[in-house]
């Protein structure tokens, strides 16, 4: 219980204590237009090198879909580039800089072209 409340107080002193400020940022950028119709476009850049564009226009279902690319600068001087599109399929990025699945081994494969090869000839299983 001494253990307890010992982190307690720890965690409050903690929290208390001031914490670093980053300096602002400038805003470069940051142009905006609504089409009045749930279109919309804007292109937002800050001076740390964070640059966001973006469209968008409503769905058939309800959604909206939108279309960007969002960059930033890592501490080494690379930049990271997202391009994206997000509909009624689901946010689908792509970027070198996205982690990729290992490849199925080749029995998982030769599983899944034989299961294949049964569905197109009708074969089900219950």
């Amino acid at each position: 219980m001494k253990f307890v409340v010992l982190l307690s107080v720890v965690a409050v002193v903690a929290m208390a204590s001031p914490q670093p400020q980053l300096p602002p940022v400038a805003i470069v950028r940051d142009d905006r237009q609504h089409g009045g119709d749930g279109s919309f476009n804007y292109v937002f850049e800050a001076e740390n090198g964070i640059n966001v564009e973006a469209s968008g226009s409503p769905g058939l279902s309800g959604q909206t879909n939108m279309q960007g690319v969002y960059r930033y600068t890592l501490n080494d001087g690379r930049v990271v580039e997202v391009r994206y599109i997000a509909d009624e399929n689901g946010f689908q990025p792509q970027s070198d800089w996205l982690p990729t699945p290992h490849p199925l081994p080749a029995h998982a494969q030769e599983q899944i072209r034989v299961a294949e090869e049964q569905r197109a000839r009708g074969i089900t299983f219950q």
